[in-house]
């Protein structure tokens, strides 16, 4: 398999890095709703919000290399068999996807920094703190963080049962190029 994308197929490391972030998306939306429910007593109390911060600030460094080799190695065009408004939905769907989990890592690192603290990753280094006391800063980024993991998981479904209708009803080669194989 090719390493960069084509116009006929995504490359592996693209493949890589879709595949890896659904994985981490799914994992850590589970880990926040678990942790939200520890008690005071629960030895996961402070475990479970630092591995989040952690998996979460590499998610971010992650999507913006997902960023940077989107941009050096362009996705395949869209199918011609389209019309306007499937290219047009597939078009805004990504964005939305893409501007949300940026969105939900920006909100949960507001919350993490609202002290002023910065957030040890795993234990190697920190990220500072570099913008805190912001008025409610917690409160208001807490608020958004969760209604925005929310609505990225429901619509990170709807894609999926979007990409499933293109292969099993249109019967054409939408998730199939993103398995990397030839279109």
């Amino acid at each position: 398999m090719q390493l960069r994308n084509s116009s006929s197929r995504y490359g592996w490391v693209s493949i890589f890095l879709h595949w890896s972030v659904v994985l981490v998306v799914v994992g850590l939306f589970a880990l926040g709703l678990w942790m939200v429910g520890l008690d005071y007593y629960s030895t996961w109390r402070k475990d479970a919000p630092d591995l989040h911060k952690s998996i979460g600030l590499v998610l971010f460094a992650v999507m913006v290399l997902r960023g940077l080799w989107r941009f050096l190695s362009p996705p395949p065009p869209t199918l011609a068999s389209y019309d306007r408004m499937t290219r047009l939905g597939a078009k805004l769907g990504h964005g939305f996807l893409y501007l949300g989990l940026f969105g939900v890592m920006i909100t949960g690192y507001l919350i993490s920094t609202a002290d002023g603290v910065g957030i040890p990753v795993f234990g190697l280094f920190e990220v500072p703190a570099l913008i805190s006391g912001l008025p409610d800063q917690a409160d208001i980024a807490g608020v958004i963080h969760f209604y925005l993991a929310w609505a990225l998981v429901v619509f990170s479904g709807l894609h999926a049962l979007a990409a499933l209708k293109h292969h099993f009803i249109d019967r054409d080669v939408t998730l199939t190029r993103m398995l990397g194989r030839k279109a």
